[in-house]
């Protein structure tokens, strides 16, 4: 074979390769850009969820972030009014839903549902998770802060008829105002607490009274 042949044989072999090289290169750089695309719109769908609802099952109490769509403006304006309580049943071992007794309106997408997720389902029913499932549902919230296992406790998971209520206010945040009674005493001169009754200059909340 002749040198020249030879010498334009590999310079077509290295152009080839070369653009073997760019092709690859675009090709990772693109699918890198699609995933940090992907990753910055997860992200900022959450910066959005900053509403609070509040479930209560039994004697405990767990918050949830609700998402910004139509369907939670819709339920805040509701609860806003007065908390709901619903009647939930364990399903497929991945969730307990039931019907809320009125419609909301729905923004459906194909929805990869993961614990702690609360999802509105044909508009009138809600689903709240403790495993998985991929279907087509509207985003409701997320509930904060539970593993798996705590979420399973929660929500009472394998059980049936379970009282839900949900609010928008934590109803474990409310404390009883205990009155302090030592503000009613009265006491003598010599600082010993006063009998009932007792008459002559007495002291009450720091300031002599005759009685």
């Amino acid at each position: 074979m002749k040198p020249y042949v030879i010498c334009h044989m590999m310079a077509s072999l290295n152009g080839r390769i070369n653009r073997e090289i760019v092709l690859t290169i675009a090709l990772s750089l693109l699918l890198l850009s699609c995933s940090s695309e992907d990753t910055q719109a997860q992200t900022s769908y959450y910066e959005t969820m900053t509403q609070k609802m509040y479930i209560t099952i039994g004697e405990r109490t767990e918050s949830v972030t609700l998402a910004d769509n139509s369907a939670t403006q819709a339920l805040v304006k509701k609860l806003q009014q007065a908390s709901v309580t619903v009647t939930l049943n364990s399903s497929g071992d991945f969730e307990i839903w039931g019907a809320l007794g009125f419609t909301l309106p729905t923004s459906n997408e194909q929805i990869n549902a993961q614990p702690g997720d609360v999802i509105l389902y044909g508009g009138s029913n809600i689903c709240i998770f403790y495993g998985t499932n991929s279907w087509s549902y509207t985003r409701l919230g997320k509930i904060d802060n539970l593993s798996a296992s705590e979420l399973r406790a929660f929500l009472k998971a394998g059980e049936s008829n379970i009282g839900v209520t949900l609010s928008l206010n934590n109803p474990t945040s409310i404390r009883s105002v205990k009155t302090d009674k030592s503000s009613f005493r009265t006491y003598t001169l010599q600082g010993t607490v006063a009998q009932t009754g007792q008459k002559g200059i007495v002291i009450q909340n720091g300031k002599k009274i005759i009685k």
